[in-house]
């Protein structure tokens, strides 16, 4: 099933939503499904156990990128970044972002003052803490809402926000659905899909060469 964002049919949507866990398990990459656990549950959390002062400390930035890189493109040079970061910045940095919500521009460059740290790595920081107003940046997502993934500008960001936002909204009128970040999982579920049947038909073709 390939979802239309324009589509208005909240059951459409959260069929979608269903199987973001078993396109996860799928995907057969390395602890991805214990640090998805890991993202959505544990950490989100951690951060609410500290309120009215939420911070993040750099090991869990550094679980957060092992996500964020394992859901999506491997790039080992911004886990350095990251995980070498000294403990008291990233503390400040993201207890700055989190005191500024909603504003998500100023959260957001709140956080990209940290090594490593570019808007979508801020949008997975945001998104653990409020996902309802902060989704993440995903290309699958981004790809589907806006036509492409290649610019991972702030201003991109905020256009993602906008339209997830206000496609929440537009769901929660028809039904019971959660937040913003609920619609990025939905998109990427299907995106997922979507570029794993090619594959996946391969796959059988070979197996039918193998038997002729």
């Amino acid at each position: 099933m390939e979802l239309d964002f324009k589509c208005s049919d909240v059951g459409v949507w959260k069929k979608a939503l269903s199987s973001y866990e078993s396109k996860i398990e799928s995907l057969n990459k390395p602890d991805l499904v214990s640090l998805d656990q890991y993202y959505r549950v544990e950490l989100p959390s951690l951060l609410h156990d500290r309120d009215p002062n939420p911070y993040l400390t750099t090991s869990e930035l550094s679980q957060l990128m092992k996500w964020k890189l394992s859901r999506g493109k491997w790039r080992p040079r911004l886990l350095d970044f990251v995980s070498s970061l000294d403990d008291s910045v990233v503390k400040s940095a993201s207890e700055k972002a989190f005191k500024s919500l909603p504003d998500i521009s100023k959260a957001v460059n709140e956080l990209t003052v940290l090594k490593g740290v570019g808007p979508a790595t801020a949008s997975a920081v945001l998104a653990a803490y409020a996902p309802d107003i902060a989704p993440f940046m995903s290309d699958e997502a981004m790809e589907v809402a806006l036509g492409n993934s290649k610019d991972y500008s702030l201003k991109r960001y905020l256009l993602f926000v906008a339209k997830l936002q206000k496609k929440s909204k537009e769901l929660k009128l028809e039904g019971e659905w959660g937040g913003a970040s609920d619609v990025e999982r939905a998109l990427w579920s299907c995106h997922v899909r979507s570029k794993s049947k090619p594959a996946e038909k391969s796959s059988s073709e070979k197996k039918r060469k193998r038997k002729e």
